[in-house]
């Protein structure tokens, strides 16, 4: 099997990366991001949910002739640290000297309501967590309010139910990074396939390869076998960082499979651009187009890549997980046969 000339010409690929230090310089990127995956992770929890970075505490100024009530609610709302001012006056001098983050300004309304207006910084550093700290206080205010006021409700309201003590990290970790570092290898392999038959053809290397005893369709597949084995060598390493860094993933042997699919399918249209198009910047352009295309749209799915690979990753997958599973590698296979069915019909042409 070794002496296959399909497998030896994707180990000569593989060797041409490696010559290039291509691989050795993204193990070394792998390790050097593991080794600051904990301060990443944490930066990147702050911008996917503001909110949950725990131990930000927000100065507020509050005025106002309802301030009383409002205090009442701020005082036990541990990520604001709230302080009365004589007037509304008073709370924007200490805004503007930077003493506070932000203000409330609590006054009651003709129709017996409480109005609170708030300022907070304008493009500042702080501002995305001083909006999400505050919405939360107010959030909290509104349902004091109502409660003190149940009584005057024709029927009882219904008591919600008691929110869940998830963790962000928890929620980001299996919903955006592990997809994003399964999928991601899956993408840079087509690219490579692109760049590795457009380079070919672009340089003339190409007549080489066709007068040895591989077909066209051959040479293809030699190419394609190179970039679809990396895909899940890369997403293998990145899920055992993970594992080293406190974040187990489950079902990896379906995860890694349906990483080959997605690798099999992006790979071979980007084999089908770059013979439809052998201009290397083009065939990159409509290979990049095509896949945030395609990607998108199956986004919109109930079965979507995401949803499938946090589901799997979370242990938590049905039957139907597992259907779509085999739906994808179905979809990949598919993708391949097209794709030699295109060179198998184009002949040499294709390469040419």
């Amino acid at each position: 099997m070794w002496h296959d000339p399909r497998i030896v010409l994707a180990r000569k690929e593989l060797r041409s990366l490696a010559d290039e230090k291509t691989i050795v310089l993204a193990l070394l990127i792998q390790l050097f991001v593991a080794a600051f995956s904990s301060f990443l992770v944490v930066g990147l929890v702050s911008m996917y949910q503001p909110g949950g970075v725990g131990g930000v505490s927000v100065d507020a100024a509050v005025a106002g002739d309802a301030a009383d009530e409002l205090l009442a609610t701020l005082d036990d709302q541990p990520s604001v640290d709230a302080r009365e001012y004589e007037s509304p006056d008073a709370a924007a001098a200490a805004f503007q000297r930077g003493t506070v983050d932000a203000t409330f300004l609590a006054s009651h309304s003709d129709e017996n309501r409480i109005e609170v207006a708030v300022t907070v910084p304008d493009e500042n550093v702080r501002t995305t967590v001083t909006v999400v700290q505050v919405r939360d206080a107010l959030r909290a205010f509104e349902r004091d309010q109502r409660a003190s006021r149940v009584e005057y409700l024709g029927t009882a309201p219904l008591s919600l139910p008691p929110e869940p003590a998830s963790s962000p990290y928890y929620g980001f970790s299996y919903t955006v990074l592990v997809p994003l570092l399964l999928l991601l290898p899956a993408f840079i392999g087509g690219s490579i396939t692109v760049d590795s038959l457009t380079e070919e053809i672009d340089r003339g290397t190409m007549a080489l390869l066709r007068v040895s005893p591989l077909s066209p369709a051959g040479i293809v597949d030699g190419k394609l076998l190179a970039s679809v084995l990396l895909a899940p060598a890369q997403a293998a390493l990145w899920m055992a960082l993970l594992a080293v860094n406190g974040t187990p993933v489950a079902n990896l042997p379906a995860l890694l499979l349906l990483t080959t699919a997605f690798a099999l399918a992006v790979s071979a249209l980007g084999a089908a651009v770059a013979l439809l198009s052998p201009e290397r910047r083009a065939a990159q352009f409509l290979y990049s187009t095509g896949v945030l295309g395609l990607f998108g749209a199956a986004a919109l799915l109930p079965g979507s890549p995401p949803n499938t690979i946090a589901r799997l990753a979370v242990n938590s997958a049905s039957v139907t997980t597992y259907g779509v599973v085999a739906g994808y590698v179905a979809l990949g296979i598919g993708a391949y046969l097209a794709v030699r069915a295109l060179v198998t019909r184009r002949g040499d042409a294709a390469l040419e």
